[in-house]
């Protein structure tokens, strides 16, 4: 770890030296990546400085337990066992920020809601999922664009993806993935009976262009169409709704929010990207990163990661077995102690390997 820590120091105090170099801060695109990997540097080298001005502190403190003087040898034994502890407490601290970094962490986020097995209820708590990261978007200052939706004319989404953008967003948000259940008594229920529904919930990492290579000439079908609101009824007379198909993998992405046919594009192509990248990304690293088809599943009840039971204001994360009871603040936006738990049980299961 002691040879990993001095590597690290040493290409810090390198991208210091860079980063006042002329021709880097000539260099916007050169300038802005190098500070962002001494940024992401900065905490683990704090760490290593105050440890080892720890270490050496502890040392001048055992050489003290040889001193003449009776008084300083008292002092140097009471001190020395908060110093340890503190040093301990560092040492903790740096293996855990050593741990690999996910590469996306840094990246906004494609939130992709998708009603499952329930009908108009699974619609209408895929609203409510939506609505619930979007309080927690705000509350951390992120913002939410909508890139496409399809509504239910009730409140509910049969589908709503939105891209979030701000500081962190995919490395708190990353363990949303999977499907969601809810046991609840819907509105539109008479008799009072608690039915069971079950939304999906994707997480994609914001793809830039240089990310994933498109050749918008042959490896793009795009077509344009009508766009149309709930039941069919039109809600635009020009054709601006566009329907992206990538050829080489076959996926599809349609958007038709927005009336000029040149944005519906722009988000399509916004979408179709993310999933490329994750798509990418999960080949690459098949043996420890999940597919996009795993996270999603068949939007099954059985396939759950989450339920939330209504009746009982309790919410149960099945992945660490942690069930709260504030339910009704989960939904409206309150998840950091929820992220907290599953981030923290993850880094524990990285540091076991």
């Amino acid at each position: 770890m002691l040879q990993k820590l001095e590597d690290v120091e040493a290409r810090y105090v390198d991208l210091e030296t860079q980063l006042i170099d002329p021709e880097v801060l000539a260099d916007q695109k050169s300038y802005t990546k190098l500070a962002r990997e001494r940024s992401g540097l900065e905490p683990i080298v704090a760490a290593y400085r105050d440890w080892k001005a720890l270490r050496d502190e502890i040392a001048g403190h055992k050489e003290l337990l040889e001193a003449d003087d009776e008084e300083i040898r008292e002092l140097a034994k009471e001190e020395l066992p908060a110093l340890r502890e503190r040093s301990e407490a560092l040492e903790a601290e740096l293996k855990l920020l050593l741990l690999p970094k996910d590469p996306n962490d840094e990246r906004n986020t494609v939130l992709e809601i998708r009603a499952g097995t329930g009908g108009d209820e699974a619609a209408l708590f895929a609203a409510s999922l939506f609505r619930m990261y979007g309080r927690y978007a705000e509350v951390r200052g992120w913002k939410v664009e909508i890139l496409s939706s399809s509504d239910t004319g009730i409140g509910g989404f049969k589908e709503v993806i939105a891209l979030i953008e701000g500081n962190h967003v995919f490395s708190r948000l990353k363990y949303e993935g999977g499907v969601h259940r809810v046991q609840r008594v819907p509105v539109t229920e008479t008799s009072g009976r608690i039915h069971t529904s079950a939304v999906t919930v994707a997480v994609l990492p914001e793809a830039e262009e240089v990310d994933v290579a498109i050749d918008e000439g042959t490896d793009l079908r795009i077509d344009v169409f009508r766009s149309s609101g709930p039941g069919g009824q039109s809600v635009n007379t020009t054709d601006s709704a566009v329907r992206i198909t990538h050829v080489p993998t076959g996926l599809v992405v349609s958007c038709q929010d927005e009336k000029s046919q040149h944005k519906n594009k722009a988000k399509a192509l916004k979408i179709l990207r993310s999933r490329l990248l994750e798509r990418a990304q999960a080949e690459a690293h098949a043996e420890e990163a999940e597919s996009r088809r795993t996270m999603v599943g068949s939007g099954d009840r059985s396939e759950r990661v989450r339920t939330y039971n209504f009746p009982q204001g309790r919410m149960t994360d099945h992945r660490i077995n942690l069930t709260l009871y504030n339910l009704e603040k989960i939904v409206d936006g309150d998840l950091d102690e929820l992220i907290d738990a599953l981030a923290t049980h993850y880094q524990a299961e990285l540091l076991k390997h």
